[in-house]
């Protein structure tokens, strides 16, 4: 291990924290005039997640305190350069994710942060050991930042894929329950109600949305529509706009809710077949390119071991 080198990248470290420090001094920063008018808007503005579950009394409250404001600018830079407000925002309703698309890239932020500090760990170790470079430590930890970041997003991604995988699960069985509700004599508000108090899940939880708003006023089938559009499922998209036709045109409920329950489970065993046969041909990669070579391998061998003690 080279000392000058090492001395030179703790010495780079050092010079970075005290620039960072001396640039976050009061008297050469100018506030914002967010950060002027907020005192006076407190009361107004929305919860900071990251700070509110979070108990007063814990280390980490300060921290979050201390570092909000810079979360929240860092943020919003993230968002000037990747962009895509509307689609995540999109894709966290998708999600049942109750937050802002500013706290959704503050968890980003958080994640690409966790990443470069491991990057830097490995980076100090294997430095330390006396192999790498600083320039390309430093490539590592950018490159693992910026990988943390991208993960958060693929994250949010496996988020929609498992709430709608969930929410198919549940549909065949809510719309078989509504079918008897209706069929009982209740009517379709009565019977959503029903069925939402009766299940458990992300497709209940979906109901008793629709259900709120129709009692703050919307009609029902506008919020069955808009339950259509937050979910961006085809079949409940076909479940609600049938829901929302058999009621604008008088059609009886309970046939088209079995048809509907009929069509999804049908949708079902189309996706399960074509699943197993995906999953048929990736069988076949580690048996074409790990179990046969092997195979091979201990079907020859003998014999050029042979010809080989035969040609000595």
């Amino acid at each position: 291990m080279n000392p000058m080198l090492l001395g030179s990248f703790l010495g780079a470290l050092l010079g970075a924290g005290a620039l960072l420090v001396v640039l976050r001094l009061p008297f050469l920063r100018k506030p914002t005039v967010d950060e002027r008018v907020s005192p006076y808007l407190r009361d107004l503005g929305a919860p900071d997640v990251f700070v509110d579950v979070v108990d007063s009394r814990s280390p980490f409250y300060a921290i979050l305190r201390l570092f909000g404001p810079s979360l929240r600018s860092a943020a919003r830079r993230l968002e000037r350069i990747l962009g895509g407000a509307g689609t995540i925002r999109r894709r966290m309703q998708r999600a049942g994710l109750e937050r802002t698309v500013e706290e959704f890239r503050i968890e980003q932020l958080l994640w690409g942060t966790l990443a470069f500090a491991a990057g830097l760990v490995i980076s100090i170790v294997a430095f330390a050991s006396g192999r790498g470079n600083p320039v390309g430590m430093l490539a590592f930890c950018a490159i693992a930042g910026i990988l943390g970041v991208l993960a958060r997003d693929t994250y949010l991604t496996a988020q929609v894929r498992r709430r709608e995988r969930r929410l198919l699960a549940e549909l065949p069985t809510v719309a078989d329950l509504l079918a008897l509700s209706v069929a009982a004599g209740e009517g379709p508000a009565a019977a959503l109600d029903r069925v939402s108090r009766s299940c458990q899940g992300e497709l209940a939880d979906e109901l008793k949305r629709v259900l709120a708003e129709t009692r703050a006023g919307e009609t029902l089938v506008r919020a069955l529509d808009a339950l259509a559009d937050r979910t961006g499922l085809p079949a409940l998209s076909r479940f609600a706009d049938g829901l929302a036709v058999a009621l604008e045109r008088g059609t009886p409920l309970a046939d088209v809710l079995r048809a509907q329950a009929g069509d999804i489970r049908e949708a079902g065993r189309r996706e399960l077949i074509e699943s197993g046969a995906r999953r048929e041909v990736a069988m076949m990669v580690p048996v074409i390119f790990l179990i046969l070579p092997v195979t091979i391998a201990f079907a020859f061998y003998p014999g050029a071991v042979g010809f080989r003690m035969i040609a000595g």
